[in-house]
């Protein structure tokens, strides 16, 4: 018969086999009786030579069972059946274990879709980047810089490690031509760019090479979200033209949802470098992949990338001395910034599970040391460990996968929090989600956890004593110190955790403190900022744009509640140009051995609006215009670096980039962070007017937008309309975005920062609690246990005040023990976060010493409940029972 049918089958089979067994019993019995025993002792006899008749019958239903499912199939109905008899336990325990799974799953589904999932490239682990590394002189401490583009087509020409190479760039361009104009990002590309990442599009093609050739490279492939929120998802659009800053593009492909190479891209277009740009060795705008040849590994690209360079510097020296390649992994580009801070939150969250795993162990001793009777007589009936074990384990694992299904849905809301405030601050944010695999490693967390959770007390219970469990009374509560002693360790489990935890937030609170206290360099309160977005075919020259935005922050300036205004090409913290200088009074050296300082183009008003302090001379004015001479403002660390012993006022230099004027220092203003609030050094900084800004030596001037600061006497964002009216008057065509406050912008640099506090916060709050919950169960336990000792106690002269300080004193022992498990830990992970803080140290004393009046003062408000318990104990009524 097969086995479902035995399956099936196995209630009338196993009524049969006992029926046949008692009739066995019975004649037997009957055989005795007729040899002249009384009934009586003639039952006795048969069944000491019997044996066992309910061992008998397990056994023998045993070689029928599948040993698999139809054990599986009664244990999981037994312990269905003791967890609706407890619903106060079950109910306590699902939910511990809901948290601790819900937050493991919605930190796990972020690390799986940023750092496990597969990239949506073919053959992702042969991709790369290849960056320029700088001179060390000029830019300490840098590791990777921009290409240039002759550079790039020597590496295409002379690698051996590479089956292909591609390039690319980015740039502002206006669709015109519609209902509105919109403004987007677009990154210019080689014509092998998508087939070098190994992607098609879902419609239409790719770039052929004939269209990468200037005067011929007006194609356009559309980015998923531009082909959505422009074109209303049209599978029509191929073929047809989008007007691109006054000129038709062909619409030749769109690109899939996942494609978001680089990361700003809004559609792609083909670079065509002319000959004279891809002659251009000292200009560094472009960013470069390859994909390496099949068995090339990245150590050997590098090997051969420094080769390349090294001979380039020696062919090049004016250009190439000091530049040096990397070449990195396209998956750490993409997430190695963000992975140790991911990789801590998992480990944070695997603690929270540790904890709730201790919790729910603690429980459960409590709930099988209820039922050691019920055990012992299954032992003194036959049963063998293993069938004492799986229904205990059982039990525990339904609780597990409860919680686990209570989890999901705790990690579906985090995980939709997590987009909300975090989604723009993450890398592929959008493949976050509870995926299959996500739900297959809850399922398999469920498992596990519920195993680990109940082994600990099903092991107990089959190293104790049977004859023990045999002599429990109904009425009467044992000790047992072996349980006793397991269950605190349980609790300094717990506890140890819960400090690692709590210090780490309490590091990441003090870091996040630190770095808000920090002095930007300049007044963020009250400034309004606006980025205006400038095409390319809107200003031929460069005094079409000036006189825009002066008539523009003209307007401005007259509003009311208006105190100053003035604009710059790129704001702090935000990156922007470096360049190099050539000082008066220096040696003559090649442009690749000249100091690179940060470049800023400003208005007049920029310092002031900003209130950055003049320290020396005069700010940029008015009639620093074309015509007028060339003049710059140097930062503090400027003056500091090229003129350490002197006024730098009246001093020149030259902007090798723009070589064509000399220019005079006339003022210098306190420094500015530039690149983060957690940089240290002071950066070499150089603004120079927008109206003396022409041709470089690179090629033709071109528009790039300027980002204006309006410094406001009340709510700056109540300005809004008014500054927007004032620009559209000027100028209609020209859109502003990235409308904020200067106060909001210096909050988003820190984003990550509090992203990582916030999470940590949570996490050491909930083991706060699940370590609080531990400690009143234990003690609670205890307290009921030991009712009887008590009121002896009481009844033979003991104080209450003695048996509240007895529990209390039990409730402390194992957390002033897991305190000092949990501070020795921290102290050994000291170095693991010292990266992902600032401003305190990773061992800071104060913090450690927080974390532990923190945890010392819940545990003895833990054990508060159960030492009021023991205080109310009738020492009467306890010896009346006996």
């Amino acid at each position: 018969m097969p086995w479902s049918g035995r399956l099936f089958s196995r209630r009338r089979r196993y009524t049969d086999l006992s029926v046949s067994i008692r009739e066995h019993l019975e004649e037997k019995i009957d055989e005795l009786m007729e040899e002249g025993m009384s009934r009586e002792e003639a039952t006795q006899a048969a069944r000491r030579e019997f044996g066992n008749v309910t061992l008998i019958e397990q056994r023998s239903r045993e070689v029928w069972q599948l040993p698999t499912v139809e054990t599986i199939v009664a244990d999981v109905r037994f312990a269905l059946r003791q967890l609706r008899k407890s619903p106060g336990f079950t109910s306590m325990a699902i939910l511990i274990m809901a948290l601790g799974i819900g937050a493991n799953t919605a930190i796990f589904s972020v690390v799986h879709a940023v750092l496990l999932e597969p990239l949506p490239f073919r053959d992702a682990d042969q991709l790369v980047q290849v960056w320029h590394v700088p001179p060390q002189s000029s830019f300490p401490g840098m590791a990777r810089f921009a290409v240039s583009a002759a550079n790039f087509l020597d590496w295409q020409k002379e690698s051996n490690v590479f089956s292909a190479m591609a390039l690319a760039s980015g740039g502002t361009y206006e669709i015109t031509g519609q209902e509105k104009t919109e403004t987007i990002r677009a990154s210019t590309v080689t014509h092998n760019f998508f087939s070098v990442l190994g992607v098609q599009p879902i419609y239409g093609r790719v770039f052929l090479p004939q269209e990468d050739q200037p005067g011929h490279n007006n194609e356009i492939i559309l980015s998923y979200k531009l082909w959505q929120s422009r074109f209303g998802s049209n599978p029509n659009v191929i073929g047809q033209t989008v007007p691109l800053d006054g000129t038709p593009y062909l619409v030749v492909g769109v690109m899939g949802p996942k494609m978001t190479k680089p990361d700003f891209a809004q559609a792609w277009i083909p670079l065509g470098l002319t000959a004279e740009q891809a002659a251009v060795r000292g200009e560094h705008h472009y960013f470069s992949i390859a994909r390496l040849k099949p068995g090339v590994t990245i150590t050997q690209a590098q090997a051969e990338m420094n080769t390349i360079s090294h001979r380039l510097e020696q062919v090049y020296p004016v250009d190439d001395k000091g530049w040096g390649a990397t070449v990195v992994s396209m998956r750490d580009e993409l997430v190695g910034e963000v992975r140790p801070a991911l990789l801590m939150m998992l480990g944070a969250v695997a603690f929270v599970l540790l904890i709730a795993c201790a919790n729910v162990a603690n429980l459960i001793f409590a709930r099988t040391h209820g039922r050691r009777k019920e055990i012992g007589i299954r032992s003194a009936l036959g049963a063998n460990r293993s069938r004492i074990i799986q229904p205990l384990l059982t039990e525990s694992v339904i609780i597990s996968l409860c919680g686990g299904a209570g989890g999901l849905i705790l990690a579906h809301f985090g995980i939709n929090l997590l987009l909300k405030f975090f989604a723009d601050k993450l890398p592929r944010m959008g493949e976050i989600g509870l995926s299959t695999p996500i739900l297959l490693f809850t399922l398999a967390l469920s498992v596990v956890t519920g195993i680990l959770a109940g082994l600990l007390p099903a092991l107990s219970m089959i190293r104790a004593d049977v004859n023990e469990f045999l002599k429990q009374g109904l009425g009467r509560l044992d000790t047992d110190s072996g349980s006793s002693f397991t269950r605190s360790a349980l609790v300094s489990v717990e506890v140890a955790l819960s400090v690692v935890l709590l210090i780490g937030a309490g590091l990441m609170l003090r870091s996040l403190w630190s770095l808000q206290a920090v002095d930007p360099g300049f007044d963020p309160h009250n400034v309004l900022t606006l980025a205006a977005q400038v095409s390319r075919h809107q200003f031929t020259a460069p005094i079409q744009e000036t006189q825009f935005f002066d008539a523009a922050l003209q307007r401005i300036r007259k509003l009311p509640g208006v105190e100053a205004v003035g604009a710059i090409d790129d704001l702090p913290l935000t990156g922007g140009s470096n360049q190099p200088v050539a000082v008066e009074g220096q040696p003559v050296v090649p442009m690749s051995e000249q100091p690179e300082v940060s470049v800023r183009v400003i208005t007049p008003g920029y310092l002031h609006a900003m209130r950055i302090p003049l320290l020396q001379g005069r700010e940029i004015q008015e009639s620093d215009t074309a015509d007028s001479a060339a003049v710059v403002v140097i930062s503090k660390a400027m003056a500091r670096q090229f003129w350490p012993n002197e006024k730098p006022i009246g001093h020149h230099l030259k902007l090798t980039f723009f070589p064509d004027r000399e220019r005079t220092v006339v003022g210098v203003v306190g420094d500015v962070k530039q690149e983060g609030l957690d940089s240290t050094a002071g950066i070499a900084t150089l603004y120079w007017p927008a109206a003396q800004v022409g041709d470089s030596a690179m090629g033709p001037w071109r528009p790039s937008g300027m980002s204006m600061v309006v410094r406001t006497t009340g709510v700056p964002q109540a300005l809004t309309t008014a500054i927007t009216n004032a620009v559209a008057q000027v100028n209609s065509a020209i859109s502003l975005d990235n409308v904020i406050t200067l106060d909001d912008f210096l909050g988003s640099t820190l984003t990550q920062r509090n992203f990582n506090m916030q999470l940590l916060a949570i996490f050491g709050l909930l083991a706060l609690v699940l370590c609080a919950i531990g400690i009143y169960s234990v003690l609670a336990y205890s307290v009921k246990r030991r009712m009887r000792e008590i009121g002896l106690r009481l009844a033979f002269g003991a104080s209450i005040r003695d048996m509240a300080a007895l529990v209390i004193a039990q409730g402390m022992k194992p957390t002033l023990i897991g305190v000092a498990v949990g501070l020795v830990a921290a102290f050994a992970l000291g170095r693991a976060a010292a990266s992902l803080i600032y401003g305190v140290s990773a061992r800071d004393l104060a913090t450690f010493a927080l974390a532990t009046l923190l945890i010392v003062f819940v545990s003895f408000a833990a054990s508060l409940v159960p030492a009021l318990r023991a205080m109310r104990v009738d020492p009467l009524k306890v010896l009346h029972e006996e």
